[in-house]
């Protein structure tokens, strides 16, 4: 089965945004703490609402209006964060369509700052 290519459909329509991902700290070998951080980069996907049924049904739990999703043609990291339109959200969950589609759709959830 050929996959729906919305690759093209991504890079018509898509906007920028920011993804952070977070490093853990660690001993180095003098035995010191040094602290994590964060790394940013900026990439490009579609940013959309959540439908009624993405509200109404989800595995990590009951979502809010201000949440979104994003479809993007690069993977990301869960727990990874992104900053859109000034608002930080939390990748909480992957949608795997990759049997069907070459596209990556996460959920993100609002998070106050």
């Amino acid at each position: 089965m050929k996959p729906f290519a919305f690759a093209d459909f991504v890079d018509e329509f898509k906007v920028p945004f920011t993804y952070i991902e977070k490093t853990d700290g660690y001993y180095n070998d003098a035995g010191d703490w040094v602290e994590g951080g964060e790394t940013t980069v900026q990439m490009y996907g579609i940013v959309l609402p959540l439908s009624e049924d993405d509200l109404q049904y989800a595995e990590a739990g009951a979502y809010q209006t201000k949440d979104k999703k994003v479809y993007t043609t690069q993977p990301l990291e869960l727990n990874a964060e992104i900053e859109y339109k000034g608002d930080r959200y939390t990748i909480q969950n992957f949608k795997d369509y990759s049997e069907y589609a070459d596209v990556y759709i996460y959920y993100m959830r609002w998070r106050e700052q």
